[in-house]
């Protein structure tokens, strides 16, 4: 279990100290998304970024923890609670951002079933970013995209859009 409020003073102290915290929602906004399901939002540090350049925005995460923290700092945006790979909101996205080593975050073997249920979401592209020395292959989350219908359009190594050239850190954009 985490704790939001612990959980964001880091992104919070990062801030302070002059650092960027908000690069994949710009990375994000680059696509010039209206609508954007932020999928393992957290404490809703992307979603309340993007809802503050005027894209409308959906927060799911499993932890109610993080979920409260969100729902505090951003009553305005739809946050719901719900487990990635049964997530059914019945509609679609521009984009859908997995932020934060999402595909990490879920108990190993199970990458397949989230990856399918953030799918079912896209209406345009899928983006994510992950550790890829945790288990947890790009190669193996583009087979995962791949089952779910999506096709690989760009890699980078950060969400500043840096060349990726193989490394430990994988910023993957999928298309339907």
């Amino acid at each position: 279990m985490w704790d939001g409020d612990e959980y964001q003073r880091r992104f919070d102290s990062l801030a302070e100290s002059g650092m960027d915290v908000h690069g994949e929602a710009t990375f994000v906004r680059a696509y010039e998304p209206k609508t954007v399901l932020d999928a393992g939002c957290g404490t809703g540090r992307v979603a309340i970024e993007l809802a503050r350049h005027g894209v409308e925005v959906v927060g799911a995460d499993l932890d109610e923890s993080m979920l409260g923290y969100a729902r505090q700092h951003a009553p305005d945006i739809t946050w719901v609670r719900s487990d990635l790979a049964e997530l059914d909101l019945r509609r679609t996205f521009d984009v859908v951002v997995m932020a934060g080593n999402v595909p990490l975050f879920t108990a190993p073997g199970t990458q397949d079933a989230l990856v399918a249920g953030v799918a079912r979401h896209v209406g345009m592209l899928l983006v994510a970013g992950f550790s890829l020395n945790r288990g947890y292959t790009a190669q193996e989350y583009d087979e995962h995209c791949a089952r779910a219908g999506l096709r690989l359009v760009e890699r980078f190594a950060t969400w500043d859009r840096e060349e990726f050239r193989g490394g430990d850190y994988a910023v993957s954009v999928h298309a339907v």
